[in-house]
């Protein structure tokens, strides 16, 4: 390419735009790319490389993708295939540890259920065709389409991933972004923006005395389960911080609560204020610390009151708050339970309130860090973008739409009649590596290279002190030859759009490393030369970026929350509780996952219902019982588990399977508990009410048996754990 290019132009497409450029204005930067040194030659290990040890794995630092936390990891590979991933001890989010969604990250990338080759439809089926018959498609459908009827639909995304796409729309003149996730911090982030002037506050669970948590199953299925675990490592150590767990149906998190504490679902904003009344009435936090509107309806919600709503004894309330009390500093977290609510916002905005009396915001909850790369942070999802973008597809609002990781029919409600109006628009375009529900609906099938073959950078919602941005690199050569990484793919598109800017990066391999070759300033990397910067960040997997300390500006305001309420038609309140593995179901084509057993009830491949036996005996309803629960949009079937862990007025049923499509391990397996939901949604932020439908119960008059790990939840008299009192073990241990 030739002819001359704008400096600050060339900085913004590779994500260094605002404040970071102009820092980076005296930087001696290239105009043109060659990283000529980055180009191989690729040849089978018939002569392999003299580093190559054959039985000897060499480990290499990327970054994992299996959700959107963003944790660096190291990929073991020998005799160049990926065999095991585990932590890289570098990585401020990690910490050297992984989880097992992450572990199956290799059995993803092996999968025979992978799509292989693009396709395009031809009537009602997708039928193989060229890169090149795709990209020609695609150019003249894009040029003749107004570029406001453009709009992406991804999971969260961040780095250059991100960068990307925004350039896109910006390039074409117009467009849309919207960005979905079922487990997503939607609400908390916009109550923390609200309340404290930060959207992405740093919780100090390793600096808490004692955490109080509201359905925030914060180890399990959250936005950061491997950060946040490392941290409650660091609050059992030394002085051993207490967690008391308050929630309609035990978690993993609430598994190794020192309290568990049943509640009713939807009530935890009236047991916040309920605590609240009780820390202001025995004088023990400052009341000038919030509004006097917000003072007026704490007093209004008394001990008693708090009880009769949530179902939580007055005596237990008045035990926490006396912990609250005596235990500083403290910490409270509101979970998807409170988030997900038709008051979420106002839940949640109660919760918040709790920790400014208690004088939690600035000792463990901190201010996030400041950094100049705004566009290259996480652009975090919810279920707010699904249901505006639901609407905006039932109002002919799109003809192309990309799809991008995440997988909206089989996450959308019914009642949201994504599936129906989705097939009025005229090109839908999956960006993919499975054949899901979304995929199986689109036009057009771009098929991605795995996670382990592919480049990338991502920045972490949530991570430590120190902000990274964690480089993803391959770890072997591709599995098959016509799939492409997602970063070559728009790449090409942009530089169709604008070969000026574009053209000018070969692939996006030299997008990257020139990119983090620009950001030398920002990162504060101490090597001189293009090519260390960019060794240096693939040896790490990751690169530091300086940041500043932030600022919060505290206020309050009143906050409605509603009192008890029942629907004798439909009297239990449905909880389709996200967990570790499956999650929220795009891991359900891994049999690694499937056959990992649920945390609580032991479960394996299968779907089941969890209910309290007293409310079980209610129904006549027994262990494995066939059971129908059916909301005002729909119906689902799955046999009954009685569990104790539950609260009585609360049905739960796990998310994850009920895939009609998604490949051989997933497909036909189990229940979509999402498919029944009411449509409703947070009055404030627009958030769907996930855990707002009630439902009925009935027995369809079968029985069966569920595969599970282990035996009875009970000891049946045997006598296999010892318990003794608290008094005994004082006095025989001399404490």
């Amino acid at each position: 390419m030739s002819g001359k290019l704008n400096r600050r132009e060339f900085l913004k497409a590779l994500g260094v735009g605002g404040a970071a450029s102009a820092t980076l204005a005296g930087c001696d930067l290239p105009s043109t790319v060659t990283l000529e040194e980055g180009k191989e030659v690729v040849e089978s290990y018939f002569m392999p490389e003299e580093y190559v040890i054959p039985g000897v794995g060499v480990w290499y630092a990327s970054t994992c993708t299996q959700c959107s936390s963003g944790c660096g990891i190291h990929g073991r590979v020998r005799e160049g295939r990926v065999l095991k991933l585990e932590g890289n001890p570098d990585s401020p989010v990690s910490g050297g540890r992984i989880c097992q969604m992450g572990q199956a990250g290799v059995q993803a990338h092996y999968s025979p259920d992978r799509v292989t080759a693009p396709a395009l439809r031809d009537g009602a089926t997708l039928t193989a065709a060229t890169w090149d018959k795709i990209d020609a498609t695609l150019a003249d459908k894009l040029a003749a389409t107004d570029p406001a009827r453009i709009a992406w639909v991804t999971g969260t995304v961040s780095g250059h991933q991100r960068v990307l796409i925004e350039n896109f729309l910006q390039a074409h003149g117009g467009g849309q972004h919207f960005v979905h996730e079922v487990v997503n911090d939607s609400v908390w982030a916009a109550v923390c923006n609200d309340m404290l002037g930060d959207a992405a506050p740093r919780l100090r669970i390793d600096k808490a005395d004692v955490v109080l948590s509201l359905g925030a199953d914060f180890m399990g299925a959250s936005t950061a389960p491997v950060f946040n675990a490392r941290q409650y490592a660091d609050l059992r150590r030394g002085k051993r911080g207490a967690l008391i767990q308050v929630e309609g149906k035990m978690s993993m998190t609430g598994g190794s609560a020192d309290l568990w504490v049943p509640i009713r679902p939807g009530t935890e904003g009236a047991l916040a204020l309920g605590l609240a009344n009780y820390l202001l009435r025995k004088g023990d936090v400052d009341g000038a610390l919030v509004s006097a509107e917000l003072r007026k309806r704490i007093d209004e919600f008394t001990v008693e009151r708090a009880a009769e709503i949530t179902g939580v004894s007055g005596d237990r309330i008045q035990r926490i708050g006396k912990v609250l009390r005596d235990r500083r500093p403290s910490l409270v977290l509101a979970g998807a339970s409170v988030q997900g609510q038709e008051h979420g916002y106002q839940a949640t905005a109660a919760v918040m309130a709790l920790n400014i009396l208690l004088g939690n915001v600035g000792k463990t909850i901190e201010p996030g860090a400041t950094t100049s790369l705004h566009e290259l942070q996480a652009k975090a999802g919810g279920t707010g973008d699904l249901a505006r973008f639901a609407d905006a597809v039932k109002n002919k609002k799109f003809d192309v739409v990309f799809f991008y990781g995440t997988n909206p029919l089989f996450t959308a409600p019914q009642a949201l009649a994504l599936k129906e109006s989705l097939a009025q628009v005229p090109l839908k375009v999956a960006l993919t590596m499975f054949q899901d529900e979304t995929t199986e609906a689109a036009d057009m099938v771009l098929p991605l290279l795995s996670p382990l073959e592919d480049w990338g950078t991502h920045m972490a919602q949530h991570g430590g002190e120190q902000p990274v941005l964690g480089v993803q690199q391959p770890l072997m050569e591709k599995l098959y030859a016509d799939t492409r990484g997602f970063g070559d793919i728009v790449l090409n598109l942009l530089r169709r759009k604008k070969p000026d800017v574009y053209g000018k990066f070969p692939d996006y391999y030299a997008y990257l490393s020139n990119a983090l070759v620009a950001m030398k300033d920002v990162t504060g990397s101490a090597q001189t030369t293009p090519k260390a910067i960019w060794e240096e960040a693939l040896q790490n997997g990751q690169v530091k970026i300086k940041a500043g300390a932030g600022k919060f500006v505290v206020k309050t305001f009143d906050v409605q929350v509603p009192g008890r309420k029942t629907d004798g038609d439909f009297p239990l309140t449905l909880m389709p509780t996200a967990r570790m593995g499956l999650f929220d179901g795009r891991h359900a084509n891994l049999p690694w996952l499937q056959e990992s057993p649920d945390q609580i009830a032991k479960v394996v491949w299968d779907s089941w219902a969890e209910i309290h036996p007293t409310t079980a005996a209610k129904y006549g309803i027994k262990h494995g019982d066939v059971v129908r629960i059916e909301s005002s949009n729909g119906a689902i079937v799955t046999t009954a588990y009685l569990l104790r862990g539950m609260h009585p007025d609360a049905i739960a049923v796990p998310l994850g399977q009920g895939h009609t499509g998604y490949g051989r391990y997933a497909a036909n397996r189990g229940v979509n508990p999402l498919q029944i939901l009411d449509p409703r949604a947070d009055g404030k932020t627009g958030e769907l009410a996930m855990f707002a439908t009630q439902v009925k119960i009935s027995k369809t008059g079968e029985n069966h048996s569920i595969v599970r790990l282990g035996g009875s939840d009970v000891q049946m008299g045997r006598g296999f754990v010892r318990t003794v009192s608290a008094e005994t073990l004082r006095r025989t241990e001399g404490a």
